[in-house]
């Protein structure tokens, strides 16, 4: 009798060291998991979540304007902010006069006050709007904009700061349609210089929604091709209507960043809203925009690292439509943050 209750007290012990042993294993196969997750999580993640809170808070900007004008009283829309070589910085706009985009010029020493300088395109060939503009390593600057009729992207080189104030262009080209029949624009630079220009712009598919593209010309010549996996990165969030302006390539903390901006409904100006696209992992961020009154639409988004009082920062820029605007907010807003 004695024997058989040790047998069984022997056997209880096995079962709990058991027991036990399965428990450590679970639990360190459960850190074992963790640990992988955590490696495995791309090396671009902490840095979007860094641009990411850098973009969203308006309100917590070193500086800001709302419904940004130019000192002539034109509205700055759809604003591409670059730093000036010469000094101060560059901005490149659209203002609507008796119902004609006109694409103008000006200069800024803060970035929130502006002094026009000049128009560059809307007068004689057409409407020109949706601009942007990009400083080359020789002392240029390329722009390139939406030009009418037959909507498409006009390209323009400038020798100089100087021959820009003058508007003196020394080379343009034309790109024809190559995606769809209907509208091709809303530029980005992703890199230029007088021999080569590389672009993203937007298409419209079918002639129903717009959707991404990125193009090379050579000045002389142009290719172009679609690029559904960033619209793939914009559509996940349930957008049903176009998928249009962006801008990028933005260098953050050794990543390479982007702003494009999706509909939610087509045809609804109200459902706008700005994505943080990641060019490393082909995903992007909904962005959760605050602002002082509280905007909800946000469109035609860009963002330039530059320097503020010598001291780098990046600069950012938005249309907020009517639709869903707080008071005092519609238009060109211009936000920068030290970094």
């Amino acid at each position: 009798m004695k024997t058989h209750t040790m047998m069984i007290k022997s056997m209880l012990m096995l079962l709990v060291l058991a027991s036990c042993q399965k428990s450590n294993n679970i639990a360190a196969d459960k850190q074992k998991d963790s640990i992988q997750k955590v490696a495995a999580a791309p090396p671009s993640d902490a840095p979007r979540a860094a641009l990411r809170s850098i973009v969203e808070n308006v309100t917590t900007a070193d500086g800001k304007i709302y419904n940004a004008k130019d000192n002539t009283g034109k509205t700055m829309d759809c604003l591409k902010i670059i730093a000036n070589p010469s000094g101060g910085y560059i901005g490149v706009y659209h203002t609507m006069i008796n119902g004609t985009f006109k694409t103008n010029v000006a200069s800024s020493t803060d970035l929130l006050h502006w002094t026009w300088i000049r128009e560059l395109a809307g007068s004689n060939n057409g409407g020109a709007s949706q601009p942007t503009i990009a400083a080359t390593s020789t002392g240029g600057f390329v722009m390139v904009w939406e030009q009418e009729p037959n909507n498409h992207l006009k390209f323009s080189y400038f020798n100089s700061w100087t021959d820009l104030q003058n508007g003196a262009v020394a080379k343009t080209f034309e790109a024809p349609h190559t995606l769809s029949t209907c509208a091709e624009g809303t530029p980005n630079i992703y890199s230029a210089s007088s021999t080569s220009v590389d672009v993203g712009f937007h298409y419209w598919s079918n002639c129903d929604v717009d959707r991404q593209a990125r193009g090379t010309t050579t000045w002389t010549s142009w290719t172009a091709s679609a690029q559904p996996q960033i619209d793939n990165a914009i559509l996940y969030w349930g957008v049903h209507g176009n998928i249009g302006d962006r801008d990028g390539y933005l260098k953050f903390q050794n990543f390479n960043f982007g702003l494009i901006e999706g509909q939610g409904a087509k045809g609804d100006f109200g459902t706008w809203r700005c994505y943080l696209y990641d060019y490393q992992t082909g995903n992007a961020d909904k962005l959760n925009i605050h602002t002082d009154g509280g905007s909800q639409a946000f469109a035609n988004p860009t963002i330039t690292a530059l320097t503020v009082g010598g001291q780098a920062a990046l600069v950012i820029t938005q249309f907020i439509p009517s639709q869903l605007a707080a008071n005092g907010e519609a238009g060109e807003l211009i936000y920068y943050k030290k970094l």
